[in-house]
């Protein structure tokens, strides 16, 4: 039984942008907000997910014009999704299987917030535990690496 489940810890005030806006756009708003990742909402559901490392990778790296770049092209997908209710190690060990650090959260059927690794992270020390049987069980994730760097080890 977990200490905490994610709805304790997940960021609810939402950043969200449709498929179809470009990348030049998708970066403002993420800019303009100060946040590094974009959830993507198609017909009121979640679809995606745009990151700085999904920009850097898929656009940046491949010398992709931003402006007729399009979200859908480079979003990550099929989102991982979890709900509220779900106990913190948990969610850190579908982060690690996964190889990510953000996690939409899902409540029927609806986006209600966003987890990170960062945040759990950050809010809750007793998970250092998890996280250290976790790095003896998986391969550290590199994305993970900085992370768990300076707050865990």
């Amino acid at each position: 039984m977990s200490l905490l489940t994610i709805k304790d810890v997940m960021v609810t005030d939402l950043v969200t942008v449709t498929a179809d806006l470009n990348v030049k756009e998708a970066v403002k708003v993420m800019n303009d907000f100060e946040i590094g990742c974009l959830i993507v909402v198609e017909d009121g559901k979640a679809v995606g997910i745009l990151t700085e490392r999904d920009i850097l990778k898929r656009v940046v790296e491949k010398g992709k014009d931003p402006e007729k770049t399009l979200v859908k092209d480079v979003m990550s997908k099929p989102l991982i999704v979890v709900n509220p209710e779900m106990g913190l190690e948990e969610a850190i060990e579908t982060m690690f299987k996964n190889k990510i650090k953000k996690l939409p959260v899902v409540k029927d059927g609806k986006l209600v917030g966003l987890v990170t690794f960062t945040d759990i992270a950050r809010i809750q020390p007793v998970m250092i535990k998890t996280i250290k049987q976790l790095m003896m069980k998986y391969k550290i994730p590199r994305r993970m690496n900085k992370v768990i760097r300076y707050y865990i080890t």
